[in-house]
């Protein structure tokens, strides 16, 4: 999830950072956020609630805002100095400082799983919308933070205890994933106020993000015994590997529900809701990615819309997908050339104990989209 440019969404969805999605399909990279915040440290404590402060690295911020903030872990952190902040992510910033080292690596967190989901299509994360989904990968960076103890607001899980199971029993430190959904909401959740459209879709698609790491939270082992037989074993409450968050997120974006805008009039004025556009369907759950816009084509280059255009693009030539040449390339053709590559080769494996290889070179053909 690289640049920031204008206002991008992914099939009506809006992405995390600053509208980096291309327009109308704004559900790619948004999903990937909710989930990034939990990844974070410090849990309330009984009873607390989170002031309503967010922090710097998210929502509206595109790419270009991972890239700022890839220093973040090792450098000090000027919530000033933090372009695009809305006064609530502000006070955030300035209140749980402490912990915007994790956040801004959460937020990276989600624009490099966005770039690995859509790397074989037209749009390939380029750039990021206001972040929705993409909040997941906060959360999931700032949970792992506490319970990693590099942070003293927050720390492990004690309600996942309960009597342990047979042959196994609690120990170590279980990730406090509560603790991140707090902080992706104050955060991720923002600068979603508008009584717009967008806000309530971007509102919607952050919770789905979130819902979907707690959904996917499970019980991680360690074996202990002589020789490694495993006579017990001691379990706690961990969060899956983001990759997997990234490929489910990836097929809810696919099957994303279609949904229309209604305008209502309440007292502080207009309001924008959303609906489904088919009432035969089962309408999307929490669990469900939701748009309301359709995507351009983004073959050319449009600042509007977020789009670079496919232009040099590499290809699959042999693929008839959407990463093939035929259809990556919006029918320009495609240019080929040879490229040489070192690679280890002849490997042997010697007693006791090391492996030894030979260095190849070896010619591919690389196409690129003209």
């Amino acid at each position: 999830m690289p640049l920031h440019v204008g206002h991008v969404h992914v099939r009506g969805l809006t992405l995390p950072g600053s509208e980096l999605c291309p327009r109308g399909q704004q559900s790619g990279a948004r999903f990937f956020w909710g989930p990034v915040l939990l990844y974070l440290p410090r849990r309330a404590t009984e009873g607390e609630t989170m002031p309503a402060r967010p922090c710097p690295l998210c929502a509206h911020r595109s790419l270009a805002l991972g890239q700022q903030y890839t220093s973040l872990g090792s450098q000090p952190l000027l919530c000033g100095s933090i372009p695009g902040l809305v006064p609530k992510q502000l006070r955030f910033c300035r209140n749980y400082i402490e912990i915007m080292p994790s956040v801004a690596e959460g937020v990276k967190l989600g624009i490099q799983e966005c770039q690995h989901q859509f790397r074989g299509r037209r749009w390939n994360c380029t750039t990021i919308d206001d972040s929705l989904a993409i909040f997941g990968p906060v959360l999931d960076k700032v949970t792992r933070s506490c319970a990693e103890g590099t942070s003293t607001i927050c720390g492990c899980d004690s309600h996942h205890k309960g009597p342990p199971g047979e042959g196994w029993k609690w120990g170590g430190c279980s990730e406090d994933a509560d603790f991140g959904v707090l902080v992706s909401r104050e955060f991720a959740d923002a600068r979603e106020n508008r009584p717009d459209a967008r806000s309530a879709m971007n509102k919607h698609n952050n919770e789905a993000g979130r819902t979907t790491i707690l959904d996917h939270m499970h019980l991680k082992c360690k074996c202990h015994g002589l020789s490694g037989s495993c006579e017990v074993k001691t379990c706690w409450w961990a969060q899956p590997d983001f990759r997997a968050i990234g490929d489910f997120l990836k097929d809810k974006y696919d099957s994303a529900s279609e949904m229309v805008v209604e305008k209502h009039r309440e007292s502080r004025g207009w309001v924008e809701t959303l609906r489904a556009k088919y009432a035969l369907f089962k309408p999307p759950t929490e669990r469900d990615l939701v748009y309301y816009e359709n995507s351009p084509n983004f073959c050319e280059p449009n600042p509007e819309t977020g789009s670079f255009g496919t232009r040099d693009r590499t290809c699959n030539v042999t693929s008839h997908g959407i990463d093939g040449c035929d259809l990556l390339c919006c029918g320009r053709g495609h240019n080929t050339r040879t490229e040489k590559r070192k690679e280890k080769c002849h490997c042997i494996f010697h007693w006791c104990c090391y492996v030894s290889c030979q260095e190849c070179v070896r010619i591919y053909d690389v196409h690129t989209c003209k």
